[in-house]
């Protein structure tokens, strides 16, 4: 285990459990000590966790106590500070069953970075995506700001988030190996999402892919920002469901088939930044979720959500 994990005691506060059957939010998870949670991906009965300016994973178990983490960057103070951070945003299960992480691409060289990493061994091997960042720029995404990945039958899937001055969210269809051969691997644009309101923008923040039900699971999030770098203040947040994403992989645009309001499902996702999504359990009828939240205060929060597939 680390020397974090070794080296003090780092809590996650279970402030609410909800047994109510009828209730859809079941459980809140505060991680005090972890700052800027962007990517939240799970495997083997274990969930793993990314910050866009923290220096490791954070790893936990299927309870969601801490486990461990893995090390990504030596740095001595709790966050990278914004001008050199590598904005690690998103991470997703690759096809051998490793974990890859993106940095958002927003700001190069700093951003166009990326991670692939076995979850046994822990062994970790640097990404440039330079070539394939530039020629996302190529092909029509005029500002880079990688946000969520997830992995689809012999594909990755990959979200560029917009702004209220970029209005585009792009959903990305590249091949499941794609950083091996960054220079020729393919490239569909996708436009996702509609967004009529010229006083908000729904900016795209994370992916997860329901093999079971061929369902695109996005996470959705309204901020004050005009560009690709700054954060701003938060709005709400949504959970966008697209059904049959496999036979619409090389459509010109996608809206979701579902939209949940989070704040009306529970009023406790008020203020809350909803950052990844991740799928930790489903059967026949529902989903059980986890929700990772950054609301720009050094913390991040988490949330166990039930949620019916009708």
């Amino acid at each position: 285990m680390s020397y974090l994990i070794k080296g003090f005691s780092f809590i996650v506060l279970i402030f609410c459990s909800c047994s109510n059957d009828d209730e859809i939010l079941k459980k809140i998870n505060l991680l005090p000590n972890y700052p800027s949670a962007s990517g939240i991906e799970y495997l083997n009965n274990h969930v793993y966790i990314i910050g866009d300016d923290a220096k490791y994973i954070l790893i936990l178990d299927s309870n969601l106590a801490i486990k461990d983490s893995i090390t990504l960057y030596s740095f001595p103070k709790k966050k990278i500070p914004k001008a050199i951070k590598p904005d690690i945003e998103s991470i997703a299960v690759t096809a051998n069953n490793k974990l890859l992480l993106l940095g958002s691409g927003s700001v190069a060289p700093y951003r166009n970075a990326g991670w692939l990493i076995d979850p046994i061994s822990k062994q970790k091997d640097s990404l440039s995506l330079d070539s394939f960042y530039y020629r996302l720029k190529a092909n029509g995404i005029d500002e880079i700001n990688i946000e969520g990945l997830c992995h689809i039958p012999g594909y990755m899937a990959i979200t560029n988030r917009g702004n209220k001055s970029y209005r585009k969210n792009m959903l990305i269809i590249t091949k499941n190996d794609f950083w091996t051969n960054q220079a020729n691997a393919p490239i569909s644009l996708i436009h996702l999402g509609t967004n009529t309101d010229s006083t908000v923008f729904n900016g795209v923040s994370g992916l997860a892919y329901s093999a079971k039900t061929d369902k695109l699971l996005i996470t959705v999030s309204t901020e004050d920002t005009r560009n690709n770098i700054d954060d701003g203040t938060i709005g709400k947040s949504y959970l966008w469901i697209v059904d049959n994403i496999s036979s619409k992989k090389k459509w010109k645009a996608i809206n979701p088939t579902t939209i949940v309001d989070l704040e009306e499902v529970d009023s406790r996702f008020k203020g809350q930044k909803i950052e990844s999504v991740c799928i930790l359990q489903e059967d026949e009828k529902s989903f059980t979720l986890l929700l990772a939240a950054d609301n720009d205060n050094g913390s991040s929060t988490l949330f166990t959500l039930s949620l019916s597939k009708d």
